[in-house]
């Protein structure tokens, strides 16, 4: 009987890592654990491979086809999926495993014989931490799970910035770049085209893109307080 590889992947936000991209297209299927952010990013999905997914807090107009909640049944196992761990509803109860994103942060741990999956942030990644997916394996005959996280490097010199301190800016352009990253945010647009169209830094988007979407409801004031800057 075969094992089948499926791909676990979360908070994509508009954009995919090339890494990321050759394991979904060598995955049989794709569970996404929500805020895939935009229609470009959810057709390329598509494209890879089978996708279920659910709709995350980032999923706006173009993604109200997308359920708040999925279950399903993969190879003799209940999986169960939401955005947010604490919306989850009773029907989590009946799941063998549990797959959520919305933290950015990888988790992976058991708890009354029932597996919860966070696989991270699969698009930017959270300041000075690595980008994650996972991926799950099914055991046909036997019906066992095993897990495997995945580190979404980027080139060597895309991460070396991303860890680094972002160039000291005044507090008045740091607000302009802010204002316009947020209000590009709320329209859907990737991370990808920020940094073209703004011509700012990856590592500074990376940073406004993960602030802001880890804390529901942020203005600009607030992010602009939570950025590491140089000098600041």
């Amino acid at each position: 009987m075969p094992i089948h590889k499926i791909a676990v992947i979360a908070d994509t936000h508009g954009s995919l890592r090339p890494k990321a991209l050759e394991l979904l297209r060598s995955s049989e299927l794709i569970l996404h654990g929500g805020d895939i952010a935009d229609r470009k990013t959810f057709d390329r999905l598509n494209e890879c491979a089978r996708l279920i997914a659910v709709r995350g807090n980032c999923d706006k107009e173009w993604a109200e086809k997308l359920p708040q909640e999925v279950s399903l049944e993969l190879y003799g196992r209940k999986i169960y999926m939401v955005h947010n761990k604490k919306q989850a509803s009773s029907k989590a109860e009946a799941a063998d495993l549990m797959i959520y994103g919305h933290s950015h942060r990888y988790e992976e741990t058991e708890e009354g014989g029932k597996l919860f999956l966070n696989p991270g942030s699969g698009g930017p990644r959270r300041f000075g931490k690595p980008a994650t997916m996972a991926v799950l394996k099914i055991d046909e005959e036997s019906g066992s799970m095993t897990v495997e996280r995945i580190d979404l490097s980027a080139d060597e010199e895309q991460d070396a910035a991303a860890d680094s301190l972002c160039p000291a800016l005044d507090s008045g352009k740091l607000r302009g770049i802010v204002e316009e990253v947020v209000r590009d945010l709320v329209r859907g647009r990737s991370v990808d085209h920020i940094v073209k169209t703004h011509r700012i830094s990856r590592a500074l988007t990376e940073q406004i893109c993960q602030i802001y979407f880890t804390h529901p409801g942020i203005d600009v004031q607030g992010v602009m307080d939570r950025i590491e800057i140089a000098g600041r």
